[in-house]
């Protein structure tokens, strides 16, 4: 039997006569790290405002760490860290100062928990530098660092690469790795920078207008992710014979009247090409690559993802 971290059934959230969120449903695994994927305004922050209980839902039901109820809810959010929208940290306090002023107002006894956060994120060498001194990519591993300090068992970030550098993607990407290793802490996390989140997320939710478009593990994306030759032919009929009849190539797809798209075999094409010639098949062009995430993405919502 699976166990969740997080289940909503059919969530819907209407501000006034707007409905921002519709019958939304998604199950989140226990050690999940778990992507939402959608375009700036789609929904994901309401999503996670949700389950964070900074807002409250309109109708729908929901299961966060194992409580069905308003009063279950209230006590597995005690277990549950956030950062949304940015660090809400005193900007004359340090690191360390910021993180022992937290550990106390929510009454943690370990001292040493201060340390051991800093060193987590990556931050045990930054000595007395003050928090409005911080990178941009300094001060959102300070938020994670303030997020995880009570060592929750469901961490949830919105947006949290939004607007670093390469270098501080690339930072943030393992630390979120290493959380969710080290700590086994399940993960939900949003973003619309789509091929980052292949590199960390084992499953996805593609979020668009407020509704669901498609639920998926990483193992069932990379299937539809998959790298591919795509020839364009003078006869696609005849093609796919020759395909399956001399070549014992089953795994295709015939895209429109003159492409097909290929997905073994990829490391023949020499003879695939040199058979359809000997076969009098018109090769006009000949492409090898991958479908992307956001080309993925792009073709669930029929349009363009900065539209």
């Amino acid at each position: 039997m699976e166990d969740y971290a997080v289940k909503l059934y059919q969530i819907t959230k209407i501000y006034g006569k707007q409905k921002v969120i519709d019958k939304v449903s998604i199950n989140v695994r226990t050690g999940d790290i778990y992507g939402l994927v959608g375009k700036n305004g789609a929904g994901k922050t309401t999503i996670l405002k949700l389950i964070s209980g900074l807002i409250y839902k309109t109708s729908g039901s929901m299961e966060i760490l194992g409580e069905v109820t308003e009063s279950g809810f209230n006590q597995a959010r005690r277990r549950i860290g956030s950062l949304i929208d940015s660090p809400h940290l005193y900007p004359y306090f340090d690191g360390r100062e910021n993180l022992e002023y937290y550990r106390i107002q929510k009454g943690l006894k370990d001292k040493n928990i201060v340390d051991e956060t800093l060193e987590l994120v990556g931050l045990n060498n930054v000595d007395k530098k003050k928090f409005n001194k911080y990178s941009l990519g300094m001060k959102q591993r300070l938020g994670i660092a303030q997020a995880i300090i009570g060592r929750p068992d469901l961490l949830i970030l919105d947006e949290p690469i939004n607007g670093l550098d390469p270098t501080g993607i690339v930072e943030l990407r393992e630390l979120l790795l290493k959380i969710n290793r080290e700590l086994g802490t399940t993960i939900i996390v949003s973003s619309h920078i789509l091929n980052e989140m292949s590199l960390i997320a084992s499953r996805y939710a593609f979020i668009h207008e407020g509704g669901l478009i498609e639920e998926v593990s990483k193992g069932e994306l990379e299937e539809k992710c998959r790298k591919y030759i795509r020839l364009k032919v003078d006869n696609t009929e005849k093609t796919v014979v020759i395909f399956e009849k001399e070549l014992g190539i089953q795994d295709y797809k015939v895209l429109n009247n003159d492409e097909i798209e290929i997905y073994q075999e990829l490391n023949n094409l020499n003879l695939i090409t040199k058979s359809l010639i000997d076969n009098d098949i018109e090769i006009k062009l000949v492409t090898e690559g991958a479908q992307t995430l956001e080309d993925y993405f792009i073709k669930l919502i029929g349009g363009d993802l900065d539209a």
